[in-house]
């Protein structure tokens, strides 16, 4: 079974949210060595946003290096004098298969909803670049996007959850969950199955969230789910992380593990992984 992380930070002297682990260097070399001792055989590299543009050269060095285990989902200043121009050639990078943007900042919340970006996710469909989002909370918003671009391939991070895993857990994480079952009935919208044990209170396996994975894994189907970690903030070994899915949810098993577990995000992102074949 190919097991694909479809999120991973790595970082250079610098300075994490405070719910990462607050170390200065989180190196390629250090998610290789997790990664092994784990069980998973690649990973899709999130650049953190937080610490600018810098980070994608990081990235894309992680990849030269190593084409068989990485892969990356970038991000730019979208408000750049040669944005469009920086879309057509995005894949030109090494690595680069899309964008993930979190709209984390208080300038950026408008952007949902004014019609500012109405560019980017055109430009985005014309040039076949699927695009993550931390949507939690703007769920309305994202639906009308997709709506908008048929062609346009979207995917929810982290479970659809509020700020990435720092606040709500159990049942309180889940409330709005409705909102985004809802948009499974749109084809272009795929959802990333990462973090989920931060939304727990529960030790290992955490099995008060197992309802709403499963509930997930009904409405968008195993090639629109993707597990995944964001490693270096979950409350638990790497490994852990990976078994939770492949040995504690008893629906989960055959073909569609292998959809969940790793082959369902490079088909999404059109990454033409070795191991696929």
């Amino acid at each position: 079974m190919l097991i694909v992380d479809s999120q991973i930070h790595i970082w250079e002297n610098g300075r994490m949210s405070a719910h990462h682990r607050q170390i200065p260097t989180y190196s390629k070399d250090d998610a290789l060595k997790e990664m092994a001792a784990a069980g998973v055989d690649a990973a899709v590299i999130h650049p953190p946003s937080t610490l600018g543009e810098k980070v994608n050269e990081l990235a894309v060095e992680a990849v030269k290096a190593h084409p068989d285990k990485f892969c990356i989902l970038g991000h730019f200043d979208l408000q750049a004098a040669n944005c469009e121009e920086i879309v057509r050639n995005w894949r030109q990078r090494p690595g680069m298969l899309g964008f993930r943007f979190t709209f984390n900042q208080p300038q950026q919340q408008s952007w949902w909803t004014d019609g500012s970006l109405d560019w980017f996710w055109a430009a985005c469909e014309r040039e076949k670049l699927p695009v993550g989002l931390l949507a939690g909370g703007h769920m309305a918003a994202f639906g009308k996007i997709a709506e908008r671009h048929p062609g346009l391939k979207l995917h929810i991070d982290h479970l659809g959850r509020r700020g990435g895993g720092g606040g709500e857990k159990d049942a309180d994480a889940f409330s709005d969950l409705p909102e985004m079952l809802a948009l499974a009935k749109l084809p272009n919208v795929g959802v990333k199955m990462s973090g989920a044990p931060s939304y727990s209170s529960d030790p290992y396996p955490y099995r008060n969230i197992h309802g709403y994975l499963h509930q997930i894994f009904d409405a968008f189907g195993p090639a629109r789910c993707f597990w995944g970690t964001d490693i270096t903030r979950m409350p638990c070994s790497y490994r852990e992380c990976v078994t939770m899915f492949t040995e504690e949810l008893p629906w989960l098993k055959g073909s569609d593990r292998d959809l969940v577990m790793g082959r369902a995000v490079c088909d999404w992102l059109g990454w033409k992984h070795p191991a696929r074949a």
